[in-house]
């Protein structure tokens, strides 16, 4: 067995590896989510088979393996750029959707999102006739074009503008409640882009299908984590995360933790739903999800913010004054009152609050201390009802 049929076989070993990869993937995606952003995930995978797929059998014709096809090698070679481009250009719709930027708030917007696909594609067109980006020569050798790095500036653009824009995110105080995401999604294209770069002057080495693979395994990994941990709607921890937090804080060692508890109530959500329907009551929920995020900005990251369920959501912090606590009461109903305005939401949109403390080490359970905030809340509601009388 020759040295050009091993490498090829090399080649095939690990690509198919990869393809395999993606599509275990794929598979546990079915019917997981039907968000629209992760819609676009599914969509980038795909594009990874057929890319993954065309650069294997470019690979196997080039090294003699497969029958050598001129006709074979530009079919191959067409399939990988354009596949390449909607990778790129669904991972830049998935990115931004997490990001949640106006890019891709309407299909109209998402039209010019796709501008430089139909270019790929219509450029692919041009090159039968004029070989600017590759060409069978009258040697019947494959050759790049004047053109060729066209093919990757009008895909990678997509991929680097959407990281960019993670990565100044980062640095945003009004999006420090996603920092984290943000610094994941902005590290993304480093390996695949490595890897590719190593390709591009070493064509022989299988990296780059390797290091995309990985890359859309750890987004997998890092999507069913936060289906585990976060609320789909509000985006906020869910209650599992909450307990978890919980037991972290009273296991901290600390020889004083002051634990408190917020649990917060909408008032007449039921009506809400009632008049406007329940897209508006989750908006309201939204809301009163992103009053809570920027009100707790000021306990930076001593704060765990959760929906309990329903129209319920609670704050758990620790070491903080009773008068701080005060103060964050004021200022959830505050950035409350101004985002409904803001909305233009035919109704008031106020909260019910009750608190619970505890000091020490241990010796209380999440559920007692829910109990006795929970039994604040009802007085508070109690009280307003009578003010409303």
């Amino acid at each position: 067995m020759s040295a050009q049929t091993l490498y090829a076989i090399l080649y095939l070993q690990v690509n198919l590896a990869s393809v395999v990869l993606l599509i275990i993937i794929r598979f546990k995606t079915l019917g997981l989510s039907k968000m629209v952003a992760q819609r676009n995930f599914s969509m980038a995978t795909d594009a990874m088979v057929i890319f993954f797929a065309s650069d294997t059998v470019w690979k196997l014709i080039e090294t003699g393996v497969l029958p050598y096809s001129s006709t074979g090698i530009l079919i191959c070679k067409n399939v990988y750029f354009l596949s390449t481009s909607l990778m790129c250009y669904f991972w830049f719709v998935y990115f931004e959707y997490l990001q949640e930027s106006a890019l891709v708030k309407n299909r109209k917007r998402m039209f010019w999102d796709s501008f430089f696909v139909w270019i790929q594609g219509i450029v692919l067109v041009v090159n039968h006739f004029t070989g600017i980006l590759f060409y069978i020569d009258d040697q019947d050798v494959y050759r790049r074009g004047p053109f060729f790095f066209t093919l990757y500036l009008f895909s990678y653009i997509y991929v680097a503008f959407t990281c960019s824009r993670a990565l100044i995110g980062v640095f945003n105080p009004k999006k420090a409640a996603s920092k984290e995401k943000l610094i994941r999604l902005a590290l993304f294209p480093i390996a695949p882009a490595a890897g590719g770069i190593i390709q591009f002057f070493y064509p022989q080495i299988p990296v780059e299908c390797t290091t995309l693979s990985i890359a859309a395994l750890l987004l997998y990994l890092d999507w069913i984590s936060e289906m585990i941990s976060v609320d789909p709607l509000t985006h906020l921890n869910n209650r599992k995360h909450l307990l978890y937090s919980f037991e972290q804080m009273t296991k901290s060692g600390e020889e004083k933790t002051e634990i408190c508890l917020l649990m917060i109530d909408a008032n007449r959500f039921k009506s809400i739903n009632d008049t406007y329907g329940h897209i508006e009551g989750d908006a309201a929920l939204v809301r009163i999800a992103d009053s809570l995020r920027l009100s707790c900005k000021v306990l930076k990251h001593r704060a765990t913010i959760a929906r309990y369920g329903g129209d319920e959501f609670v704050i758990l912090t620790r070491n903080e004054r009773k008068e701080d606590i005060r103060l964050l009461k004021d200022a959830i109903r505050r950035n409350l009152s101004q985002k409904n305005e803001e909305s233009g939401a035919p109704y008031d949109l106020t909260v019910s609050i009750g608190e619970a403390f505890f000091e020490g080490k241990n010796g209380i359970s999440f559920k007692n201390l829910a109990q006795e905030a929970d039994k604040a809340l009802y007085i508070e509601k109690e009280t307003l009802k009578n003010q409303a009388l």
